[in-house]
């Protein structure tokens, strides 16, 4: 079901809400919204109890004033189907199915359908989040269908969270930093809407700033390419802290693209192509979503920051070296006005100490704040530590923080070098004076890194890859013929059946020349290459080559620097395009960058950009370029392929692609396909 045929917005944002079933679970719904001050009316469903947490409970569905909003489902599964089927027909806005059991239960319809299939029919229309899953917090409207405890306040604008998880989203809920929950969200099973759909249904809601997924995996692309555009298109900053780092790459079948592609390459890909900055951890994701509720996006990665301490100022700039942000020098009027503000005994630097000369002084540490904020600076950030025992002397920098937000109205930071070390209550202040109060010096600039993050954004759909199949190897020069009809540069080549008519075979190409033995993977390793042949020559070179049949090959010469670039197969998130350091150097290197299909030209140039030997793609000591453009048509000529072959290829390697001044050429190529 798409995601304009089922509406989330009644459900996400009820005005009535309705509870079945009379456990613990179900009375804590009813309590949650109570306290929080849902303004609707809750009517709870139980076919026996009088009462359900205090509130006259109704014997059954058809019995309830109208269709519910949003519902609260915490009966056993088979009861969960059959209340699902009635809500949908009586016209229910939405359902939270909180009971497990439904994925792992095999097939009891006449049918053949398992619970879940059966549970997803009789939704139909009506939107269900779960099975399996602890539901949602509406703190805006204090709409909680959610049966434990949480650590949520009323908001009246604020950042939504989603996972699958409902033990994290509960955990992130119970955060002291000041971060203003607006929506929390757990997907459970996802059967029917999944983590995008429900993301696209909030950004509908224009009090969510920014929007945090904890993502497990991708199911439905399409959506979250929906997502992403429509987020991009509302100015809502999406990040992802997605799992699955450390899952081993796939095993290499034939080709060295499948092991630097494998694992978590794809979904990567998938991601900056999307636009959303991926985050390590739980505590970066919650200060990033901080900053972002405060900010939105940052112009640039260029920050400035402050401290009363040369400790902090190195500790600051050591930190910032593992990310990409920058301190720029101070130019000439951040200089007069920092140097207005604290005599002539400070040394002016960014990241600045500015010693404790004017501590305690309100109005000249505001000066100072002030006068290192500058346009080109996209954050800056005051590194200030405060003490659990007696902060009053602290009180100074926080009205000076606050000022300098208001007099500049620029992004300011208070930033802690340890998180315990700034108190909720004085974070919740700074927030309300419109400073980002950062837990972590570590955590603010990895925050600092994905607000300012800048991507090539791909508006054409990813390729969908067909059903697996069975694959074979190509011959080298079928790949090569293959390759060539989409306009890949191949050199000029010619085939000999037996040693006995390579001589003959080679006259008809120009020297140097290459023999290969037919039919090997990796023929290298096995011995099965050999360069820089005559046709003289090539006869005794073939008696030490493995093989039956021979491919023999004009040798590229000149050659500047070697590339591999591979395309595989990946279920989840398409064709993984992969491009490194080639030859020799693909393991010595592990020098690799992925996209995914298709990347447009613009994408590809910046991705070849950040391999680390890009130096010598661009022309290194002296040594003239390669010619880029042949690199990337190259390029673009695997992708075509790959493209009109979707059906059936699982990988394309061509390893090395071998640059020069005027060309590339592949002077290898592996395909792996069905028939």
């Amino acid at each position: 079901m798409s995601e304009t045929s089922r509406g989330l917005t009644r459900f996400l944002r009820p005005r009535s809400i309705a509870v079945i079933g009379g456990g613990a679970w179900c009375h804590a719904v009813v309590l949650q919204s109570q306290k929080m001050g849902f303004s609707g009316p809750i009517w709870p469903v139980h076919p026996k109890a009088d009462k359900i947490a205090g509130m006259s409970a109704y014997a059954d569905i058809q019995d309830l004033p109208g269709p519910p909003d949003a519902v609260f489902i915490g009966v056993n599964r088979t009861a969960t189907i059959d209340a699902v089927t009635r809500l949908a027909s009586f016209g229910a806005g939405g359902a939270v199915c909180f009971a497990s059991g439904f994925s792992e239960a095999s097939a009891e319809d006449e049918s053949g359908a398992s619970l879940q299939e059966q549970l997803v029919r009789a939704a139909g229309d009506m939107p269900i989040l779960g099975p399996n899953c602890y539901g949602f917090i509406n703190a805006l409207d204090g709409a909680l269908l959610w049966p434990d405890q949480h650590g949520c306040k009323r908001v009246e604008q604020g950042v939504a969270i989603l996972t699958q998880s409902s033990n994290i989203a509960l955990n992130l809920t119970m955060q002291r930093r000041a971060l203003p929950l607006a929506y929390t969200v757990s997907c459970g099973n996802m059967a029917q809407t999944t983590q995008a759909q429900i993301a696209i249904g909030l950004l509908d809601d224009p009090r969510v700033t920014a929007i945090g997924l904890h993502i497990e995996g991708f199911s439905d692309l399409r959506a979250w390419e929906a997502l992403a555009h429509k987020a991009h298109s509302r100015g809502v900053p999406l990040i992802a802290l997605k799992v699955g780092r450390s899952d081993q790459a796939r095993a290499a079948t034939v080709s060295h693209t499948a092991s630097l592609a494998g694992g978590d390459a794809g979904a990567q890909a998938f991601l900056n192509r999307l636009g959303i900055p991926r985050l390590p951890d739980l505590p970066s994701f919650l200060e990033t979503l901080k900053l972002l509720h405060v900010t939105g996006k940052l112009p640039s990665n260029r920050l400035a920051s402050v401290s009363c301490s040369g400790g902090e100022a190195s500790l600051m700039a050591d930190i910032a070296s593992g990310f990409d942000v920058s301190f720029p020098p101070l130019n000439d009027r951040q200089r007069r006005d920092l140097r207005a503000a604290l005599g002539p005994k400070v040394s002016l630097a960014n990241p600045l100490d500015y010693h404790t000369y004017i501590w305690r002084d309100t109005q000249a540490m505001t000066r100072t704040f002030a006068a290192i904020t500058d346009p080109s600076i996209a954050l800056t950030a005051l590194v200030v530590d405060y003490p659990h025992t007696d902060a009053s002397d602290w009180r100074c920098v926080t009205d000076a923080a606050i000022g300098v937000r208001a007099q500049t109205g620029t992004p300011v930071a208070v930033a802690a070098t340890l998180g315990e070390l700034l108190p909720e209550d004085t974070a919740q202040e700074l927030l309300n004076g419109g400073v980002i109060p950062m837990h972590g010096l570590t955590e603010t600039l990895q925050a600092a890194e994905a607000a300012s993050k800048q991507y090539v954004i791909c508006e054409e759909p990813v390729l969908l890859p067909g059903p697996e199949r069975q694959a074979t190897l190509l011959s080298e020069a079928d790949a090569k013929t293959a390759l060539a009809a989409h306009g890949l540069p191949i050199p000029r080549h010619t085939l000999a059946p037996s040693r006995e008519t390579v001589a003959q075979a080679a006259e008809k190409l120009s020297s140097p020349l290459v023999l290969k033995g037919m039919g090997l993977a990796h023929k290298s390793e096995a011995g099965a290459v050999v360069l820089n042949l005559t046709p003289d020559t090539i006869e005794n070179a073939a008696e030490t080559v493995p093989g039956n049949s021979f491919l023999i090959e004009e040798m590229v010469e000149h050659g500047i620097a070697e590339l591999l670039v591979g395309i595989t197969r990946d279920p989840a998130h398409g064709f993984t395009l992969t491009l490194a350091a080639g030859g020799v150097l693909t393991e010595l290197m592990a020098d690799s960058t992925s996209l995914l299909v298709p990347s447009p030209r613009e994408a590809v140039y910046e991705a070849l950009a950040k391999l680390r030997i890009w130096p010598l793609l661009s022309g290194f000591r002296g040594k003239p370029p390669v010619n880029i453009d042949a690199v990337l048509d190259a390029v673009m000529a695997i992708q075509s392929y790959v493209i009109s072959n979707a059906a059936t290829v699982e990988e394309v390697e061509i390893n090395p692609l071998i640059c020069t001044k005027e060309t590339a050429i592949a002077a290898d190529a592996l395909i792996r396909k069905a028939p």
